[in-house]
């Protein structure tokens, strides 16, 4: 499986723990964040160019990876395209559910909020964690795709 990384500069260092940390397990990575770090940057740039891959991606179960501060604001961008199901990954629980329930496809990182270990937690549960494929859930996410 191949995960798409991104941050801006408040999860500069984050995602590049993120990197070595996924590819120690064995993931291929693709990085759309910047190689240096960039105080004047802005979120969406990045939350755009990881979701662009996650969409285009000819995977059966493409993922993205997006970290800024709060995690809140690269959500909020990612959600704005179709087909994306963006969360935000703030402890084992919320990853594992938003997995099981809601099939999520981006994984959001609050990078001022998480101790890496944590980080490292979350990202290993919600990658681990399958799609229930529960008729609730399912109808509940056809339901959100035919939103306009």
């Amino acid at each position: 499986m191949k995960i798409y990384l991104g941050a801006d500069h408040n999860g500069f260092y984050l995602r590049s723990d993120l990197s070595k940390f996924l590819r120690s397990k064995g993931y291929q990575v693709g990085d759309d964040g910047d190689q240096l770090l960039d105080p004047a940057d802005d979120f969406p740039i990045f939350a755009q160019k990881v979701v662009s891959h996650v969409l285009s991606s000819d995977e059966e179960d493409p993922r993205g990876i997006l970290v800024c501060g709060s995690g809140q604001g690269m959500c909020i961008a990612a959600n704005r395209f179709k087909g994306i199901r963006a969360t935000l990954g703030y402890d084992i629980q919320s990853a594992r559910s938003s997995r099981s329930d809601d099939n999520s496809n981006i994984l959001c990182l609050p990078a001022q909020i998480l101790e890496k270990d944590k980080a490292y937690a979350i990202l290993e549960t919600w990658l681990s964690t399958p799609f229930s494929n529960a008729p609730r859930f399912s109808r509940r996410l056809k339901e959100i795709d035919e939103l306009t």
